[in-house]
């Protein structure tokens, strides 16, 4: 494992993004433990994005313009429905007494919805693993695998890191519904940049 790989996924996952919003929303509305599972869920996201990469789907996905275009565009409406779910949903950025009863499989299929239908992150993996893996030595596959599962790996750990430091605030916010209001129009409207920054991008 090569430092540079471990740098350079480091700098790509520290970096916010849409996963980054998604589990700091999920901790500050729901505590540590929903957190904790907004992470795994964006780090489960991944997974498609690893297949796509190593059965060759990312190379067709690079290829055709209009498949690209496809999945960018569903992406962009998804994290636009994020941002207006959140707005008008007085109770998504909500700290609740109870976060036991806000139900996992939500906080799961929203997790993994949001890096699935992030194009970028398979066209990630389509140049990134190339530059650490030669196709040409043995095992070429395995290593990719393999390395796949360390940039998830530093992916939920980082993501829980954010997670459950936005966690330890919680109890300081509870009474503030003003703050509370904010939270939620800012997280909307990172949700809408995102989306934005998504549309705008090539490939």
């Amino acid at each position: 494992m090569s430092p540079a790989f471990l740098l350079t996924t480091l700098i790509v996952v520290v970096t916010p993004g849409t996963g980054v919003v998604y589990t700091l929303a999920a901790a500050l509305s729901r505590g540590r433990r929903a957190s904790i599972v907004a992470a795994f869920a964006c780090t489960l996201g991944i997974v498609p994005h690893v297949l796509a990469t190593v059965t060759g789907l990312a190379a067709l996905l690079n290829a055709s313009a209009a498949a690209f275009q496809v999945v960018k565009y569903a992406g962009v409406a998804y994290l636009l429905h994020m941002a207006w779910a959140t707005l008008r949903d007085k109770e998504a950025i909500v700290v609740e007494r109870d976060p036991a009863a806000a139900g996992p499989l939500r906080l799961i299929v929203r997790g993994v919805l949001v890096n699935i239908l992030n194009p970028k992150l398979t066209i990630f993996f389509l140049a990134f693993l190339p530059q650490f893996v030669d196709p040409g030595r043995p095992h070429a596959l395995p290593r990719m695998l393999a390395l796949s599962g360390v940039f998830m790996l530093l992916t939920f750990v980082v993501f829980a890191a954010y997670g459950i430091l936005a966690a330890s605030v919680r109890s300081h916010i509870t009474s503030r519904p003003r703050v509370m209001t904010w939270l939620r129009r800012s997280f909307a409207g990172s949700f809408v940049a995102l989306g934005a920054k998504l549309a705008l991008t090539a490939r």
